[in-house]
């Protein structure tokens, strides 16, 4: 069942957004995405390997690697990233209301064992668009503070079909993923948590 929108310092949650069947049919559709753009295990510009496995949707993807963070046009094996899937998109236009669509959709897995740490999304070019999440699967124990990395932090579950939006004031508020709760969820067949976050890069 659908929650009623929530607000959490400056970010706005809507829980359950999408139920069990639209769920189902978004993985379908991320299936054809990783199909055409395999999930890489991604390093950070200092060396350090990501828990996380990456793919991308969109006119860009965005990438990280030694040479650092940035927003690509191809996969790392050279091909163009497929579209964001239809559904993606209509939530992007129904719960930010901009005729703009975004340029990327990142697809994050978590396996058992997966986080990503607080950060800023400020690769873009302009933050006054916002940042759409769409969570499937496991829970994901979410932590978001403000725009100062030394502010104090809360922490909440993120479940299966919830979509969050940060935008405004949120924008460039530290967030990650302390941890997952792995088996939480009976969506994806051997568990684990699918993040999708779409941004306009410029």
């Amino acid at each position: 069942m659908k929650g009623e929108m929530q607000e959490i310092r400056g970010v706005r949650l809507w829980p359950g957004r999408l139920d069990r069947a639209a769920q189902e049919a978004l993985v379908a559709d991320l299936r054809g995405v990783a199909a055409a753009a395999p999930f890489v295990q991604p390093v950070t510009p200092g060396g350090r390997q990501m828990s996380v496995r990456m793919t991308a949707a969109g006119r860009l993807g965005w990438v990280t690697d030694r040479r650092g963070y940035r927003y690509e046009p191809h996969h790392p094996q050279g091909t163009v990233w497929p579209p964001i899937p239809p559904v993606v998109l209509a939530l992007w236009r129904d719960l930010t209301g901009l005729a703009r669509d975004p340029d990327c959709c990142l697809v994050n897995f978590y396996g058992a064992g997966a986080r990503m740490g607080l950060h800023q999304d400020r690769d873009e070019g302009d933050f006054s668009y916002p940042v759409l999440s769409i969570s499937l699967g496991d829970e994901a124990l979410f932590r978001i503070g403000g725009t100062e990395r030394s502010e104090a932090t809360e922490s909440f579950w993120l479940r299966s079909g919830d979509v969050l939006l940060m935008g405004g004031a949120a924008r460039l508020a530290w967030h990650g993923v302390d941890r997952i709760r792995h088996g939480s969820s009976t969506l994806l067949p051997q568990g684990g948590r699918i993040n999708l976050t779409c941004r306009v890069v410029m």
